[in-house]
Protein backbone atom coordinates (compact mmCIF):
# COMPACT_ATOMS: atom_id res chain seq x y z
CA UNK A 1 0.00 0.00 0.00
CA UNK A 2 1.53 3.21 -1.02
CA UNK A 3 1.46 5.80 1.72
CA UNK A 4 0.24 9.35 0.90
CA UNK A 5 2.69 12.56 1.02
CA UNK A 6 0.29 15.12 -0.83
CA UNK A 7 -3.48 15.84 -0.39
CA UNK A 8 -5.22 17.98 -2.89
CA UNK A 9 -6.49 21.83 -1.44
CA UNK A 10 -9.24 23.65 -3.26
CA UNK A 11 -10.35 27.15 -3.50
CA UNK A 12 -13.53 28.17 -4.99
CA UNK A 13 -15.22 31.59 -4.55
CA UNK A 14 -18.51 32.73 -5.44
CA UNK A 15 -20.71 35.99 -5.67
CA UNK A 16 -23.99 36.12 -4.41
CA UNK A 17 -26.84 37.73 -6.09
CA UNK A 18 -28.42 38.88 -2.74
CA UNK A 19 -28.04 38.17 0.97
CA UNK A 20 -27.69 34.75 2.62
CA UNK A 21 -31.11 36.29 4.58
CA UNK A 22 -32.62 37.52 1.69
CA UNK A 23 -35.68 34.74 0.70
CA UNK A 24 -33.97 34.71 -2.83
CA UNK A 25 -31.09 32.39 -1.52
CA UNK A 26 -33.58 30.43 1.09
CA UNK A 27 -33.07 27.51 -1.41
CA UNK A 28 -29.33 27.61 -1.39
CA UNK A 29 -29.10 28.31 2.43
CA UNK A 30 -31.25 25.30 3.06
CA UNK A 31 -29.19 23.19 1.45
CA UNK A 32 -25.59 24.32 2.72
CA UNK A 33 -25.27 22.19 5.97
CA UNK A 34 -26.31 18.75 3.93
CA UNK A 35 -24.05 19.43 1.60
CA UNK A 36 -21.23 19.96 4.22
CA UNK A 37 -22.57 16.59 5.81
CA UNK A 38 -22.45 14.63 2.38
CA UNK A 39 -18.75 15.68 2.41
CA UNK A 40 -17.76 15.40 5.35
CA UNK A 41 -18.61 11.78 5.18
CA UNK A 42 -16.94 11.14 1.93
CA UNK A 43 -13.64 8.79 1.87
CA UNK A 44 -11.65 11.55 -0.28
CA UNK A 45 -12.15 14.27 1.94
CA UNK A 46 -9.56 15.43 4.44
CA UNK A 47 -10.79 19.00 5.69
CA UNK A 48 -12.63 22.09 5.24
CA UNK A 49 -13.20 25.70 6.40
CA UNK A 50 -15.73 26.87 9.01
CA UNK A 51 -16.37 30.02 10.70
CA UNK A 52 -15.37 30.19 14.16
CA UNK A 53 -18.48 28.40 15.86
CA UNK A 54 -19.84 27.45 13.20
CA UNK A 55 -20.73 24.43 10.61
CA UNK A 56 -19.70 26.49 7.38
CA UNK A 57 -17.68 28.99 6.21
CA UNK A 58 -20.73 31.53 4.84
CA UNK A 59 -19.83 34.15 7.29
CA UNK A 60 -16.20 34.45 6.54
CA UNK A 61 -15.53 37.43 4.32
CA UNK A 62 -12.11 36.88 2.98
CA UNK A 63 -12.33 39.74 -0.05
CA UNK A 64 -13.51 43.83 0.16
CA UNK A 65 -16.81 42.66 -1.61
CA UNK A 66 -19.17 41.80 1.20
CA UNK A 67 -21.22 39.40 -1.17
CA UNK A 68 -18.44 37.06 -2.31
CA UNK A 69 -17.85 33.79 -0.39
CA UNK A 70 -15.38 31.15 -0.01
CA UNK A 71 -14.91 27.69 0.12
CA UNK A 72 -11.49 25.86 1.29
CA UNK A 73 -10.98 22.46 1.38
CA UNK A 74 -8.70 19.36 1.05
CA UNK A 75 -9.14 15.98 -0.68
CA UNK A 76 -7.15 13.04 -1.18
CA UNK A 77 -7.28 13.39 -4.57
CA UNK A 78 -8.50 15.21 -7.86
CA UNK A 79 -11.15 12.18 -8.26
CA UNK A 80 -12.55 12.23 -5.33
CA UNK A 81 -12.93 16.17 -5.58
CA UNK A 82 -14.70 16.02 -9.28
CA UNK A 83 -17.03 12.95 -7.67
CA UNK A 84 -18.14 14.97 -5.04
CA UNK A 85 -18.76 18.46 -6.58
CA UNK A 86 -19.92 16.74 -9.96
CA UNK A 87 -21.82 13.91 -9.41
CA UNK A 88 -22.90 13.76 -6.23
CA UNK A 89 -25.73 15.64 -4.75
CA UNK A 90 -23.66 18.72 -5.01
CA UNK A 91 -24.22 18.18 -8.57
CA UNK A 92 -27.77 19.79 -7.79
CA UNK A 93 -26.18 23.42 -6.67
CA UNK A 94 -23.70 23.10 -9.36
CA UNK A 95 -26.48 23.13 -12.30
CA UNK A 96 -28.69 25.85 -10.40
CA UNK A 97 -26.01 27.88 -9.05
CA UNK A 98 -26.87 31.02 -11.67
CA UNK A 99 -30.04 31.33 -9.21
CA UNK A 100 -27.78 31.86 -6.60
CA UNK A 101 -24.75 33.44 -7.86
CA UNK A 102 -23.41 35.60 -10.31
CA UNK A 103 -21.35 34.67 -13.52
CA UNK A 104 -17.50 35.49 -13.52
CA UNK A 105 -15.67 36.34 -16.41
CA UNK A 106 -12.40 34.81 -14.44
CA UNK A 107 -11.76 31.65 -12.80
CA UNK A 108 -12.90 31.20 -9.50
CA UNK A 109 -11.97 27.83 -8.62
CA UNK A 110 -8.08 26.87 -7.90
CA UNK A 111 -6.63 23.35 -7.12
CA UNK A 112 -2.66 22.64 -5.54
CA UNK A 113 -0.95 19.88 -3.80
CA UNK A 114 -0.71 20.55 -0.15
CA UNK A 115 1.57 18.25 1.96
CA UNK A 116 -0.81 15.80 4.41
CA UNK A 117 -1.08 17.22 7.04
CA UNK A 118 -1.01 20.88 5.95
CA UNK A 119 -3.97 22.89 6.73
CA UNK A 120 -4.08 25.86 4.07
CA UNK A 121 -5.08 29.29 4.90
CA UNK A 122 -7.50 31.62 3.70
CA UNK A 123 -4.48 34.08 2.40
CA UNK A 124 -2.78 30.98 0.98
CA UNK A 125 -6.00 30.13 -1.07
CA UNK A 126 -6.15 33.90 -2.21
CA UNK A 127 -2.57 33.84 -3.48
CA UNK A 128 -3.66 30.62 -5.44
CA UNK A 129 -6.32 32.20 -7.01
CA UNK A 130 -4.93 35.27 -7.77
CA UNK A 131 -1.52 33.11 -9.41
CA UNK A 132 -4.26 30.90 -11.39
CA UNK A 133 -6.17 34.13 -12.73
CA UNK A 134 -2.91 35.72 -13.90
CA UNK A 135 -0.84 32.56 -15.12
CA UNK A 136 -3.59 30.09 -15.93
CA UNK A 137 -2.85 26.69 -14.65
CA UNK A 138 0.55 25.57 -13.63
CA UNK A 139 1.98 23.36 -11.26
CA UNK A 140 1.30 25.98 -8.66
CA UNK A 141 -2.27 27.04 -8.82
CA UNK A 142 -4.20 24.51 -11.24
CA UNK A 143 -8.39 23.88 -12.66
CA UNK A 144 -9.89 20.69 -13.35
CA UNK A 145 -9.57 21.66 -16.82
CA UNK A 146 -5.69 21.66 -16.49
CA UNK A 147 -4.66 19.21 -13.71
CA UNK A 148 -1.34 18.18 -12.72
CA UNK A 149 -0.66 15.24 -10.97
CA UNK A 150 0.73 14.87 -7.26
CA UNK A 151 3.98 15.49 -6.59
CA UNK A 152 4.00 11.76 -5.82
CA UNK A 153 3.02 10.77 -8.94
CA UNK A 154 6.07 12.64 -10.61
CA UNK A 155 8.43 10.00 -11.55
CA UNK A 156 11.51 10.27 -9.78
CA UNK A 157 14.37 8.02 -11.93
CA UNK A 158 17.47 9.72 -11.93
CA UNK A 159 17.32 10.93 -15.42
CA UNK A 160 14.03 12.35 -14.95
CA UNK A 161 14.94 14.28 -12.04
CA UNK A 162 18.31 15.67 -13.76
CA UNK A 163 15.76 16.73 -17.06
CA UNK A 164 13.23 18.66 -14.71
CA UNK A 165 16.35 20.08 -13.05
CA UNK A 166 17.91 21.63 -16.12
CA UNK A 167 14.72 23.23 -17.44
Amino acid sequence: MQTEHYHLAQVNTATLRAPLHDPQMADFVAQIRQINAIADADPGFVWRLRSEGADDATSIRAFPDERILITLTVWRSIEALSNYVYRGAHGGIMRDRRRWFEKSDQPILALWWIPVGHTPTVEEAKTRLSYLRQHGSTAYAFSFGKPFPSPDAVPQHPIALAYAISE
